[in-house]
């Protein structure tokens, strides 16, 4: 069984998705960011970035326990673990991987800063930080929207891969970071097709905080 160390965030919900479609069992232990748990020893010796999610994995590479930080890195993981959700061919990997490191890089990043100045008092600094940040999160779910144009999934096909798990994870706070789909008709098809799967929805359904 799989130790998942999260909290209810986007990039925590990337990996409970994951799971659940990947099939694996895994056990939730909370970190609450808003304790400052992510900087208790015991977490640093996994996550020494003091970010979650990470998790072990006690049946690694070898049979040996394995403890794995940063979302994107345990979706590459989990995808080799399991063969799953991963095309095989050389080209499809690379398609899934510029659309993870997409999400890494941005579509996550930008969106974050969003939920950061929408918290500040108002005034001058949280409306320059608010406007910039959440110009590039709409700029980003543009390139979405056009990717998205007659496909069912972003990098793959007939199923999705980890970079829809990833995209979603951050598309699922769409209204907190004030972008509504009323003219991303691609990603509101793309949204409520991965909503509508089992799996993901019992990975948004678990309790993580």
């Amino acid at each position: 069984m799989i130790d998942l160390y999260t909290w209810n965030t986007p990039n925590g919900r990337k990996i409970s998705v994951a799971l659940e479609e990947m099939g694996l069992h895994y056990k939730v232990h909370t970190v609450n960011i808003s304790k400052n748990e992510q900087f208790e020893p015991a977490f640093l010796a996994i996550s020494p970035n003091n970010r979650i999610p990470a998790i072990v994995d006690p049946d690694g590479p070898g049979g040996a326990p394995i403890s794995v930080f940063e979302s994107g890195a345990i979706l590459l993981y989990l995808a080799e673990k399991t063969g799953k959700f991963m095309p095989k061919d050389p080209r499809g990997k690379v398609a899934v991987t510029e659309w993870l490191m997409w999400q890494m890089g941005g579509f996550g990043p930008m969106p974050g800063q969003v939920h950061h100045f929408l918290m500040q008092p108002e005034g001058p600094a949280r409306d320059y930080g608010f406007k910039r940040y959440h110009t590039e999160t709409k700029r980003l779910y543009g390139v979405l929207e056009k990717r998205l144009a007659g496909r069912d999934y972003v990098a793959t096909e007939g199923e999705p891969s980890i970079a829809d798990f990833a995209i979603l994870g951050w598309a699922w706070r769409h209204e907190r970071h004030e972008v509504p789909f009323d003219d991303l008709p691609n990603v509101a098809a793309w949204y409520q097709r991965m909503m509508a799967r089992p799996a993901t929805a019992r990975g948004f359904e678990v309790t993580l905080s």
